[in-house]
């Protein structure tokens, strides 16, 4: 490890912070209810954590307002649309499937955490439920929910992520080109073919169904 004066343990953690209030512990509830439905019937983006043999992964997902289906209670469901193919968090999924969810509502500071246990399903009635205009997914990710709670809004109000005035300016940005030549060392192709590069697979493939593209 890099880093000196590690902590090491749970108590020499807790040597650092007071212990929770009981509300905090109490409000992790372990289905889903009307509050948490109404929230997933809004999100339009999750962040998929997994670990496997290769360590931990923190994977985007997003869709219309809702692509994270209740099935019931207990369960929630997402069809797979196209990414890069390396299946970094379903070959996780396969071997180690307790998984964490965080799910954003545009605009709302306060997020939505989803714990359980999560597959890969090709059941027809997932699939039917996942369907996101018209396009049936060919695998879904079901979750097994264990745990459900709303988390706090600093974070949010600390990043100012939803305050346009809190944004850089355009030119400020890092320029997603420059981070992809940087990476492949390719320093003699300009950015605006990589730019168009970058277009042209999101046109291409943006709705299409994880799998199609075998």
């Amino acid at each position: 490890m890099a880093f000196d004066q590690r902590i090491n343990d749970v108590a020499g953690l807790r040597r650092h912070y007071a212990e929770p209030h009981p509300n905090v512990k109490a409000k992790a509830i372990d289905h889903i209810d009307e509050g948490a439905r109404d929230f997933l019937a809004l999100a339009t983006f999750a962040v998929l954590a997994t670990n496997g043999p290769r360590g931990g992964d923190a994977s985007p997902r997003g869709g219309p307002p809702g692509f994270c289906v209740v099935l019931d209670e207990h369960r929630l469901a997402f069809g797979d649309l196209s990414g890069n193919r390396r299946l970094d968090s379903f070959e996780n999924i396969v071997t180690n499937p307790p998984v964490g969810l965080l799910f954003l509502v545009p605009g709302m500071a306060e997020t939505l955490r989803v714990n359980g246990r999560a597959c890969l399903t090709t059941d027809p009635v997932v699939l039917d439920a996942c369907t996101c205009d018209d396009r049936r997914p060919s695998v879904a990710v079901g979750v097994d929910v264990h745990e459900v709670y709303l988390h706090c809004a600093k974070a949010f109000r600390r990043s100012g992520l939803w305050e346009p005035e809190t944004w850089p300016a355009p030119e400020d940005r890092p320029s997603a080109a420059e981070i992809w030549r940087r990476h492949f060392n390719l320093d003699g192709v300009p950015l605006e073919a990589i730019d168009r590069d970058l277009e042209m697979g999101y046109a291409a493939s943006m709705w299409t169904v994880g799998g199609d593209d075998f």
